[in-house]
């Protein structure tokens, strides 16, 4: 039954899978889409991907009952063929839809993209496929796809990993509470504590809400910090691998000194942006709710570019395909993060915005200095602008098209008015065709 609650098609497709035959098997079946995207299926998935020579997945939106009259009409079914056989991870995936109609399922049935199994086992670690909006944004999900997976370790390059800091439970007796205001933020505490961040207390481009978890004293958390860290070194698969002894000596090089990026865990495909990424000031604690990455290799001005990609539209329409409730960790490591060479016009440009628009403060002076940039408030006309270029710039750095970028804007977020960011990201979009 693989993870989570015993459901019933979890048992048939595990069934059906040891029924045929181990060459040449074929299976025709209606499954659930959690059967290719829930984290309880994952072994089967892995398994599938794995072995069979050819897995054909047709995804059906529900859409006024069109397919089952009994089921949730905002419900995705897939029709589902597999042929069993012994790849080992050479076979094919064959995706298309979701159909929302019969009409669009007849005109679209047989235009199906191809992907390599290996290519599906890397999109996640739990090899989930992902919910695409339409049957038009499969050749855009395949384009964002070229671009190497976030985690990559490349010695000649800068690699990034999550990791949490304080959890909100388990080390709850470290922090201080007061009352909160009316805006639901805590009220202020008096006698040199740091602020403890949570997800609430940041978003896109801006740093710093005010609406805290609540406060720590840094002379009794940063010791057990070091301890935490000291003790996750000597793990074989510790977070912190990679890093030199020095570094772990020094309890003055934990990230709570510096400033860092950190992205909110709770998120949904639904909400207005799903990837909530933001540069923190230093001195500010942060709970599990708001995991922060921590860098074996790079520096700040790679930082800065990983957040412009993170902060865009294009990666985050790519993440609303695979989230759900939550920004796990499975979900954001295989995400592609273009890698141009530093020479590149695109991630001079990219690393130049974002640094200025994540620096709106004279904390983050030191910060602003290696990058390059300036530090201070921004005129929000001035601010709107550099937002709408870095997702023209970020959208060339993955090579989409006008028609592509067009498209992830239309099917972004039902109902929203896209209309001008659009007009003038497509603006910058131009005149980037000219530069390069």
């Amino acid at each position: 039954m693989g993870t989570g609650d015993p459901d019933v098609y979890k048992a048939f497709a595990w069934r059906f899978w040891n029924l045929v035959t181990e060459r040449g098997g074929r299976i025709g079946v209606v499954l659930p889409r959690s059967a290719f995207a829930a984290k309880g299926s994952a072994e089967f998935r892995q398994s599938i991907f794995e072995l069979a020579d050819d897995v054909n997945v047709t995804q059906l939106l529900n859409n006024r009952s069109w397919v089952f009259d009994d089921v949730h009409p905002q419900y995705t079914i897939t029709l589902t063929c597999i042929e069993k056989g012994a790849a080992d991870g050479a076979g094919i995936l064959h995706l298309n839809g979701p159909f929302p109609d019969l009409q669009r399922y007849e005109a679209g049935r047989n235009r199906m993209l191809s992907f390599s199994m290996k290519e599906v086992l890397s999109w996640t670690d739990t090899a989930a496929l992902p919910l695409l909006p339409d049957d038009e944004s499969g050749t855009i999900f395949a384009q964002l796809r070229k671009a190497p997976r976030l985690d990559l370790d490349d010695p000649n390059s800068w690699r990034a990993r999550p990791y949490a800091e304080l959890h909100a439970t388990h080390d709850k007796p470290l922090m201080k509470f007061a009352e909160k205001q009316p805006d639901g933020s805590l009220r202020q505490a008096q006698g040199g504590v740091w602020p403890v961040f949570k997800g609430e207390s940041f978003d896109i481009w801006v740093n710093d809400t005010g609406s805290y978890y609540g406060w720590a004293d840094p002379d009794k958390v940063i010791p057990v910090l070091q301890q935490k860290r000291q003790r996750s070194a000597r793990q074989a698969r510790s977070p912190f691998a990679g890093f030199p002894p020095t570094w772990f000596r020094d309890s003055k090089t934990l990230p709570c000194w510096s400033a860092r990026i950190a992205f909110r865990d709770v998120s949904r495909a639904t909400d207005s942006r799903t990837v909530r990424a933001a540069l923190l000031p230093p001195k500010v604690f942060v709970t599990n709710a708001a995991p922060f990455l921590i860098w074996p290799s790079g520096d700040e001005k790679d930082q800065a570019f990983l957040l412009a990609v993170l902060c865009s539209i294009p990666l985050d329409w790519y993440a609303r395909r695979f989230v759900e409730l939550h920004m796990n960790y499975h979900v954001l490591n295989p995400m592609p993060i273009p890698r141009p060479s530093r020479d590149s016009a695109l991630w001079q440009r990219a690393v130049a915005l974002a640094g200025r628009l994540a620096c709106p403060d004279k904390r983050f002076r030191k910060w602003a200095e290696a990058v390059g940039v300036e530090c201070g408030p921004l005129h929000d006309d001035e601010k709107e602008d550099m937002i709408h270029e870095l997702d023209a710039v970020v959208a060339h750095l993955y090579g989409l098209s006008e028609s592509q970028l067009t498209h992830i804007f239309e099917t972004f977020h039902e109902g929203w008015d896209y209309s001008e960011r659009l007009k003038s990201t497509l603006k910058h979009f131009h005149a980037w065709d000219k530069k390069r």
